[in-house]
């Protein structure tokens, strides 16, 4: 299925991607000029909806980015998470399916090729960097918003893709774990940036702008696209 998205020359797609027996829903965006593509790995399973999430992800169309959101979990699975709230913390079950959703990009004509990133947020954030280790040569870079990379455990020490942690500067424990996980992956390039007076979601004014522009310019310089904007108002530390 094809639609028309806000650029005429941008090809979007309904897709969807069997993995172990399942099909999981999820929408594949790609630009004329494409030279990479972010995947997105959402914590809470089923996010493809998010106006947050949109507005990254049509950021990274027009920097020149594929994008492709998808959902981690069915629909049941989904409906049961909102109960148990443990699927959503599985960073195995989802790194698994990310893996395999990486390789179903490989097989796809628009796709074939293409470097590839991750944006995780929440548990997704783990879960990229966990699904990095077992596509070491497919994953160029990943950046993690507001993500609990901690939950990746020993697995940090063998990530070897560029990483950029951002976390807003009220979400303390967060910045916290994203601290002290850094100090694990010894293996690959990583950068801690803090979004002043942001929250875990970055729901203040300005806030998510600030992340687009690091999520951007990070991809921009381990994946090679579009010339991005440098962002200017968050501190950064290391």
């Amino acid at each position: 299925m094809r639609t028309t998205s806000e650029s005429e020359s941008d090809m979007v797609s309904a897709v969807q991607i069997p993995i172990d027996g399942i099909t999981l829903d999820g929408e594949l965006v790609v630009p004329a000029d494409v030279r990479a593509i972010v995947v997105f790995a959402h914590g809470s399973g089923n996010s493809r909806g998010g106006a947050r999430t949109r507005r990254m992800a049509r950021s990274l169309v027009q920097a020149g980015f594929a994008t492709l959101i998808f959902d981690l979990l069915t629909p049941q699975e989904a409906a049961l998470d909102t109960t148990t709230l443990q699927l959503r913390l599985d960073v195995r079950l989802l790194s698994i399916r990310l893996t395999m959703a990486t390789d179903w990009i490989s097989t796809r004509p628009a796709t074939r090729g293409l470097r590839l990133g991750y944006l995780g947020d929440d548990a997704g954030s783990a879960a990229a960097l966990i699904a990095s280790t077992m596509r070491p040569d497919a994953v160029g870079a990943i950046v993690s918003r507001g993500g609990r990379p901690d939950l990746a455990g020993d697995a940090l020490g063998h990530v070897r893709a560029p990483t950029l942690l951002v976390v807003g500067g009220n979400d303390a424990h967060v910045a916290s774990l994203n601290r002290a996980a850094m100090r694990m992956m010894t293996a690959a390039p990583r950068e801690l940036v803090i979004v002043p007076r942001a929250g875990h979601d970055f729901s203040e004014p300005g806030a998510t702008e600030q992340v687009i522009q690091h999520a951007r310019s990070w991809f921009t310089r381990y994946l090679g696209a579009a010339v991005a904007s440098e962002p200017t108002t968050a501190d950064e530390c290391c």
